[in-house]
């Protein structure tokens, strides 16, 4: 099978959105975080992306202790698959806080988000009566007047931090805008090489997940970049995962599932792991023909060794 055939799948393995209440299945401390993202790599998965949380409470961690665990119980019987750190952290915490990692432990890949938006997860403080943890429902409820923010100062310095430890940004474009914004970068010299982007779509204070939001991404990167001069990966939150990602094949796209994005399999049925929403995402590429690239050949699309 050609390379071109062969689609990425990345797994976002807990994220800084979903919290132990909503689903017994999230990974909440550091030895869970790292066995499903050993599991999610089995499944298919050639980029397991990582955020850390606090092992008693199972809030998100910026603490370098944290990732080290993680990373290092992965890379103990796993060094092939290739990690990716956030640079996106959780709420509240300061760019330093979100940046850290980076240098630390100078991974293949980091997440780098190009522009601000609102993070409105309120909607989910009224979905659940009982918390397991105090911090669970005042976390939701700061987000009504929370700015996810991103200037172009955090921006440029994040990028210095990933030229200095020869780490590819993934960046994260919740917005039409956000590609513009990586244009200018392009053009100012502060991005150099082909940009691999990640479209982030559902969030709420961002753009949406139907076809159409998907369909105006990838046409206006094309405009700006050129089709052969990015690469890219696309998913939706919730329920639109698996359809913004099977669109995502069919457009040349790679794509990115996880219990980050979205907790359940199938409509109602709450994943019982990363590996399994990994694991549909491979029968769903086989339907059509595709197969998911191992970490070797995500590295040769890349121009990594």
């Amino acid at each position: 099978m050609r390379l071109g055939q062969k689609r990425m799948i990345s797994c976002a393995i807990t994220g800084g959105i979903h919290s132990p209440t909503m689903s017994p299945h999230l990974p909440v401390n550091s030895k869970d975080i790292a066995q499903q993202a050993l599991d999610a790599a089995k499944a298919g998965a050639a980029v397991v992306h990582i955020h850390a949380r606090c092992n008693e409470t199972g809030k998100p961690s910026a603490r370098l202790e944290d990732f080290g665990d993680i990373i290092g119980m992965i890379r103990e019987k796993n060094d092939d698959v290739i990690i990716c750190i956030t640079t996106g952290g959780g709420l509240g915490m300061t760019m330093e806080e979100r940046t850290q990692a980076v240098p630390k432990f100078k991974p293949t890949l980091a997440s780098l988000n190009v522009g601000s938006i609102n993070w409105g997860l309120f909607p989910l403080a009224e979905r659940y009566k009982e918390w397991k943890h105090d911090w669970e429902k005042p976390f939701y409820e700061a987000t009504r007047q929370s700015i996810f923010t991103n200037t172009f100062v955090d921006i440029e310095k994040t990028l210095q931090l990933f030229r200095e430890t020869n780490t590819i940004p993934e960046f994260e474009c919740y917005d039409v805008g956000h590609i513009y914004n990586l244009k200018f970068l392009k053009d100012t010299g502060h991005i150099t090489g082909k940009v691999y982007m990640q479209f982030v779509l559902g969030i709420n204070g961002a753009l949406g997940s139907t076809p159409y939001d998907l369909m105006m991404m990838k046409e206006t990167a094309d405009r700006l970049f050129g089709m052969d001069e990015y690469i890219w990966s696309a998913f939706g939150a919730g329920r639109a995962e698996f359809p913004i990602c099977t669109q995502s094949l069919f457009l040349g796209g790679n794509v990115r599932v996880g219990l980050e994005d979205n907790l359940y399999v199938s409509k109602g049925v709450l994943a019982p792991s990363n590996a399994a929403l990994v694991e549909k995402m491979v029968r769903i590429m086989g339907e059509f023909n595709y197969e998911p690239m191992t970490p070797t050949e995500a590295r040769q699309m890349f121009g990594v060794s």
